[in-house]
């Protein structure tokens, strides 16, 4: 199952709805809001004008780039950077068919720690980050991250900062499939 916290609507949310937490579901939250497509899983909104974190899942379908980029979308934004991360067809000098993705229970509360953390840091209007889960093949899209700044530098370091330190401590796990059958796995405890 995916899971998503989706805080891109912080302008819409009547006062007094600190922090509302859709159940999978519901129809509304108490802060009339409904939640997206059931197949995202929980979905936590950030009211008020600090509301930087705009979306954060772990998703076992498809990504979309353009989802992401939407999400950081800021009409104060002189600046939006975004990476993308795609299954390589190697890996060490040896061929890679698939990987696969695990991630722990945790997983999503780590991820919006990281993203808190770099809202904190640095002086964005808006951040989103989005991991796949599950088997991927060659050439699939496995995690986009995008941060948007009144300037340049603070997007780019943003986004730099919110994919080296989603890889550096969310706990999620690569198994890679080698072209000899063999495998092994990446980034586990």
């Amino acid at each position: 199952m995916a899971s998503t916290l989706d805080l891109s609507r912080a302008s819409s949310a009547p006062r007094g709805c600190a922090l509302g937490v859709l159940p999978r579901t519901a129809g509304t939250d108490r802060c009339g809001q409904a939640p997206p497509d059931p197949s995202y899983g929980l979905v936590v909104t950030e009211p008020g004008p600090a509301g930087v974190l705009r979306l954060l899942a772990l998703r076992d379908a498809p990504l979309s780039v353009d989802e992401v980029l939407a999400a950081v979308d800021d009409p104060g934004a002189g600046g939006v950077v975004s990476f993308t991360g795609v299954v390589r067809d190697s890996d060490g000098g040896r061929g890679v068919t698939e990987l696969e993705y695990v991630a722990h229970p945790d997983a999503l509360a780590a991820l919006e720690r990281v993203a808190r953390q770099v809202a904190d840091d640095l002086p964005l209007l808006g951040v989103a980050a989005v991991h796949r889960t599950g088997l991927l093949a060659v050439g699939d899209v496995a995690v986009v991250v995008a941060a948007s700044a009144a300037h340049r530098a603070e997007a780019f370091e943003g986004a730099r900062r919110l994919i080296d330190d989603l890889k550096a401590t969310v706990p999620v796990w690569k198994r890679q499939v080698f072209t000899e059958g063999d495998e092994e796995w990446v980034g586990t405890p």
